[in-house]
């Protein structure tokens, strides 16, 4: 039975992979339409409605114009509904030095699921096009590193495949799409040279950061199949969350509001989609917080009072757990060699991700896994110097 499941899945999934092929034709013979959307930006978040089901505790955004609380289907599927079904997951594997990996063998890899190895049932290392949305910081704290910021999301832009394609967002107290994906750099490019700090100071409300990244997840990745990432350019200094060294202040806290975005919310969501995340700091790194103390503490959560004895500020803290639990990377825009380098790298680590899919191991009733949260670990035999990334965990909701 699982043999025939897998079988299925790949047909499945090859049904998708054209589907998306298509979708990239249809998206250039309408070009018209994507040139006129960058001349007219969408708030992504006007008229959103947040509701928080009382019974599982998951939030769904969805739009009052419809008149719904709650849209599952306009926030996504989470990827596990049933035992049979397979979790997908992307990974990256570099080099001691930060090189992509390429090469790799389906042998070559082992996932834990809740620290129990489960058989490598579907393996991808195809150069299959990539989305990347590019999700902007345009608030007036990051006036000073503006210009910079909109040459490094072009220097991501020109390093891409030429199949792949690109979104641009920009973001302040709302969230603006300025293009949908596509794979016209020109259009790109005009749409990161319209981003304007000034422009938004009448912007009220502060930077919110994190609604910005769950709104391009919930809007731009719906149905996308194959490599998907999230490009985040940011101080990192978010004014919508109440975030502080508390971890509490990452979930939904007695007292306030249900219906309400909160950090673990925008982690499931990315985790729940696959989506991994680049985050580039406009900050300074914090010493301690070298790539491979980052990797160390990969199977931990970095939220820790300790982190301020450590010099490690919350707003730097909360990137560094998001990447971590979804996948992706942490980077500073400052410290690498040349801005082209840096993003020519991270374009080749989407290139050369992995796809991966395992099933899960059934709950003590065998119906499927329990509800809630599993941890995942993939390690690399190949290379013993080898550094793996890929999401912390997958979720199974409570209503699976």
């Amino acid at each position: 039975m699982r043999r025939s499941a897998q079988v299925a899945w790949l047909a499945a999934a090859g049904l998708l992979v054209a589907c998306a092929w298509n979708l990239s034709a249809q998206q250039k013979n309408h070009s018209d339409n994507t040139a006129k959307s960058t001349k007219n930006p969408r708030e992504l978040d006007r008229g959103i409605v947040w509701h928080r089901d009382p019974a599982t505790g998951e939030l769904t955004a969805g739009s009052s114009a419809s008149g719904a609380s709650g849209d599952s289907t306009h926030g996504g599927s989470p990827p596990l509904r049933a035992l049979t079904q397979m979790v997908p997951v992307t990974c990256i594997v570099s080099t001691s030095d930060g090189s992509a990996l390429p090469g790799l063998r389906r042998e070559d890899f082992r996932i834990y699921e809740d620290g129990v190895e489960r058989p490598v049932a579907y393996f991808d290392a195809s150069t299959a096009p990539a989305s990347v949305a590019l999700v902007i910081d345009a608030s007036p704290s990051v006036l000073r590193d503006s210009e910079e910021m909109k040459q490094a999301a072009n220097a991501l832009i020109d390093a891409l495949a030429p199949l792949d394609q690109a979104a641009v967002v920009d973001f302040s107290a709302h969230t603006h799409l300025l293009l949908p994906f596509s794979d016209a750099r020109e259009q790109a490019r005009r749409a990161v040279a319209r981003i304007n700090v000034r422009e938004l100071f009448g912007d009220t409300g502060g930077s919110n950061i994190y609604e910005a990244v769950y709104l391009a997840a919930n809007e731009l990745f719906r149905g996308r199949m194959g490599r998907k990432a999230i490009l985040l350019l940011t101080d990192g200094q978010d004014s919508g969350l109440g975030l502080t060294y508390d971890s509490a202040t990452a979930a939904p806290q007695p007292g306030r509001p249900a219906d309400r975005l909160t950090f673990d919310d925008v982690a499931r969501k990315l985790a729940a989609e696959d989506i991994q995340i680049f985050a580039v700091s406009t900050e300074t790194r914090p010493k301690v917080m070298a790539p491979e103390w980052l990797e160390d503490h990969q199977t931990g959560t970095l939220l820790s009072p300790n982190a301020r004895t450590l010099g490690i500020p919350p707003y730097t803290l909360y990137l560094a757990e998001l990447v971590r639990r979804a996948g992706g990377q942490l980077y500073f825009l400052r410290e690498s060699e040349t801005m082209a380098d840096t993003f020519r790298k991270i374009a080749e680590k989407i290139r050369a991700e992995y796809n991966l899919g395992f099933y899960p191991g059934a709950g003590q009733a065998g119906t499927g896994p329990a509800p809630g949260w599993h941890s995942m670990r993939i390690e690399v035999s190949a290379d013993a110097g080898a550094r793996v990334s890929h999401r912390a965990a997958f979720y199974v909701p409570a209503s699976h």
